[in-house]
């Protein structure tokens, strides 16, 4: 006679609570948003407008309260659904539906006015540009071993650097080669302390921090200010459309018709993710972050994957400080990078040291980043302070909802001591 098998029930845990009540909290915000929307139509322009070239899209009209009930009523429903059963990507529908809180939002800043969504879009892009390309930066480091804080001060030095090559020169891409050589020469003295003398990593990077920083405000003040002709590299690096896609609308203006350091970044992105997944160097830099004394056991140099390894990081995020300066702004201002140093290592922590979702975090702090300037034209009585705090907020919401499960190179900011 058979024995019946009996399955103890799976014990709920407290995000298996906190999911579906989060939920509810959102979708009763969202309701909240419908109070006074009576009659009132939110429009979303989805024609594109630059450099004298308007591609024409449609616009989406949308009745303002019917539309906030049904994304209220779709969180809302969600949220049930979490409570009846167990889903495994909690992570992903949260995400999903703190999206359509989002748009809730939107639709209701926009009642009874209008708001141009692919140029939201498109400020959201370029504006993760360099925070993706921090991102990446700290994704070759940390994959090898070696934690890499100072990406902040390679971007700024990257940025100054640029700057005044470019004027120098008249040519911009001399300015971003040498913001490119500047990041590598950071990288550099981080590599040489944190690999060969084994100096604490955090210690080490935010060194180069604070030396970047004085370096640059130092410079700035004595000479730039005074011989402007050093810091004035000319207009920033002009879009480059792509032939017969740049049209097609909403996508076009969004990917096509962007900075040739914004190709360059998708271009990393591909090759990066090709490199470390199906190539021997990759699997060689994911062993020495993982066990170095293994990979070493194995052959493997792991005191020159690690150089090379940070040496590209450096390279990587002097190009992020040139496209802050010479690629977006026109000129260098002091500290300019602003932080986006550790956003990029916050999104590279969402995306789980991977290339592709580092840079999905990247738009996220991007698409914020956007949001309080455009919020701020609308005039939707929420003081600019509270805006400008978005970007941030939406860094700490991501690392409490992902640093737990994000998994880290097993052997990232360990020195190796060769036996």
């Amino acid at each position: 006679m058979a024995q019946a098998t009996l399955t103890q029930p799976r014990i709920r845990t407290w995000r298996d609570i906190a999911a579906p009540l989060f939920l509810f909290v959102e979708a009763i915000l969202v309701f909240f948003l419908a109070r006074g929307t009576a009659g009132l139509q939110s429009t979303f322009v989805l024609e594109s407008k630059r450099a004298g070239v308007t591609i024409p899209g449609p616009e989406l009209v949308l009745p303002t309260t019917l539309t906030i009930w049904v994304l209220g009523a779709l969180i809302a429903l969600v949220g049930i659904a979490l409570m009846v059963r167990e889903f495994k990507s909690i992570n992903l529908i949260i995400s999903l539906m703190v999206g359509v809180g989002i748009l809730a939002f939107l639709v209701w800043a926009t009642r009874d006015k209008s708001l141009n969504l692919t140029g939201m879009l498109v400020s959201s892009v370029v504006r993760a540009t360099p925070i993706g390309l921090a991102a990446l930066s700290g994704i070759y480091s940390e994959r090898s071993g070696v934690v890499n804080i100072g990406i902040e001060g390679m971007i700024l030095m990257g940025a100054f650097v640029s700057v005044v090559f470019a004027s120098i020169t008249d040519s911009m891409f001399i300015g971003v080669l040498a913001g490119m050589i500047a990041g590598t020469a950071m990288a550099s003295l981080h590599a040489v302390l944190s690999i060969k003398y084994r100096v604490n990593q955090i210690v080490s990077g935010t060194g180069i921090i604070i030396l970047a920083l004085g370096i640059s405000s130092y410079v700035h003040r004595a000479i730039l200010e005074k011989s402007t002709e050093l810091n004035s590299p000319g207009p920033a690096i002009a879009a480059l459309p792509i032939p017969l896609i740049w049209k097609i609308p909403v996508i076009g203006p969004i990917f096509f018709n962007q900075s040739p350091i914004i190709y360059t970044l998708f271009a990393l992105l591909i090759i990066t993710h090709i490199l470390m997944y199906y190539t021997r160097w990759g699997l060689r830099i994911r062993a020495v972050g993982e066990h170095p004394k293994a990979a070493d056991t194995l052959g493997i140099n792991v005191f020159r994957i690690r150089y090379i390894s940070v040496l590209l990081s450096g390279a990587i995020a002097g190009m992020g400080g040139a496209y802050m300066s010479i690629g977006a702004a026109g000129r260098f201002n002091e500290n300019m990078s602003a932080g986006k140093g550790f956003l990029g290592l916050a999104a590279m922590i969402f995306g789980n040291w991977n290339p592709g979702g580092a840079y999905l975090g990247a738009l996220i702090f991007g698409f914020f980043d956007s949001w309080q300037e455009k919020l701020s034209i609308l005039q939707v009585g929420v003081p600019p302070e509270i805006l400008g705090m978005a970007p941030y907020i939406a860094t700490m919401i991501v690392l409490a909802g992902f640093v737990g499960r994000a998994r880290m190179p097993a052997a990232d900011g360990t020195p190796y001591e060769k036996q």
